[in-house]
């Protein structure tokens, strides 16, 4: 048996943001990151239109990019002395992400994160509050997921936390929200939206359900990232539906290995943080060619490049065109091709690589990964990604 699992209500479209005036309920528990929801306007607009529904509201400001274990236990007890019947939470993937970790140290107290780290071991949700999600980047879809990433900024390791639980009641996908967006951050998610829908078609709980989704957002994704980019503002709405729907795909199907070497890489170097999307991007032609190994996963790869028009007369030709096309936009997009060409020091890599693949290997996303890999292999992998080389094996 598969499950299929999406918020209630998806309210889609340019100033769909209102709908927070028809939420029904005493109090909301606003959560925003760094401050470009406040600067844009759109902060006052969410709060003045709870504030219609006829809630109390209050602010958690501040949420950090890639949110710390620190971060989500201040926001749980602020949201255990105020008492909402809502949790709301707009910006990027991180106040989302860390709103929904925060609402299950609501409603359970003493669960720890060590008990929410295990894949699916939630426990039940909206004994005291529902769940509202408004994305303002178009990547994450973290809007329409049962997935969370938090940050232990100690041990310098990302724990993605898997349950349906914690998909939200109501997603409100606005794409007047991104329309401010920096074009690095457009790049970023967009090509995280595009890793999001490949890893969900090669999937190893790919189904009827999902493949239609993935695939149209890839699609999308190919159409319109580098307009995006560009500041063509309708190419951003087309993307900012692109990454939902390659959410709702990945949600249910889940990911892969490219995720997981991500989720381990990015708080792992001191010489800086690797942006989550910009991971994805770079390790993902890597990872195509590694599990294109595998025969079922080659043919799904290679029915991708047909799907999206892609030139190829055999299955390993095809398969080298969406590589390429992966290439291309990196290219076209300002993201290395290589970790040493980003900057990891090569003593440093040597260090701690074997550590990182061991870790990328035990990640919740490596299960559900087409082909196998075990830690020696995943530094093998690493290491081709590091200095350019041909994933041969």
């Amino acid at each position: 048996m598969s499950r299929f699992t999406l918020p209630r209500d998806i309210y889609h479209g340019k100033g769909c943001l209102e709908e927070l005036k028809n939420l029904k309920g005493k109090k909301a528990f606003l959560v925003v990151g760094g401050g470009a929801m406040k600067r844009q306007g759109f902060l006052d607009k969410a709060a003045g239109y709870l504030r219609e529904a006829g809630m109390e509201v209050q602010l958690f400001e501040g949420v950090e990019p890639d949110p710390s274990v620190e971060t989500v236990m201040r926001g749980a007890e602020a949201m255990r002395k105020f008492g909402p019947d809502w949790i709301v939470s707009m910006g990027g993937g991180s106040p989302i992400d860390a709103a929904k970790a925060m609402w299950a140290f609501y409603e359970y107290p003493e669960t720890t994160f060590e008990d929410l780290c295990i894949p699916f071991n939630f426990p039940e949700l909206r004994q005291k509050a529902k769940f509202a999600a408004i994305p303002s980047t178009s990547g994450t879809a973290t809007e329409v997921t049962a997935f969370s990433v938090i940050t232990d900024y100690a041990k310098g390791i990302k724990y993605p936390l898997a349950d349906f639980n914690i998909t939200p009641d109501v997603a409100i996908v606005d794409s007047e929200l991104v329309e401010g967006l920096p074009a690095s951050q457009v790049a970023y998610t967009g090509m995280d939206a595009l890793t999001h829908a490949i890893e969900a078609y090669v999937s190893t709980l790919h189904c009827a359900y999902t493949d239609p989704l993935a695939i149209q957002a890839i699609e999308m994704v190919f159409d319109y990232l580098p307009a995006s980019f560009k500041g063509n503002m309708d190419a951003r709405a087309q993307m900012h539906d692109a990454q939902c729907l390659a959410g709702m795909a990945f949600s249910n199907a889940l990911l892969g290995i490219v995720h997981s070497m991500a989720h381990k890489t990015g708080a792992a170097f001191s010489t800086g943080h690797i942006t989550h999307g910009l991971a994805n991007a770079m390790y993902l032609p890597y990872v195509i060619k590694y599990n294109a190994k595998d025969a079922t996963a080659a043919k799904r790869y290679a029915e991708i490049a047909r799907k999206t028009g892609l030139s190829g007369a055999s299955e390993k030709s095809l398969i080298n065109s969406l590589c390429a096309k992966i290439d291309e936009f990196n290219v076209i997009l300002g993201i290395p091709a290589t970790l040493k060409e980003f900057g990891i020091k090569e003593d440093e890599f040597k260090e701690k690589i074997s550590q990182i693949s061991e870790n990328a290997v035990g990640d919740a996303c490596t299960g559900s990964n087409p082909r196998d890999i075990d830690p020696a292999t995943m530094e093998r992998l690493f290491t081709c990604i590091y200095y350019g080389t041909e994933v041969d094996f």
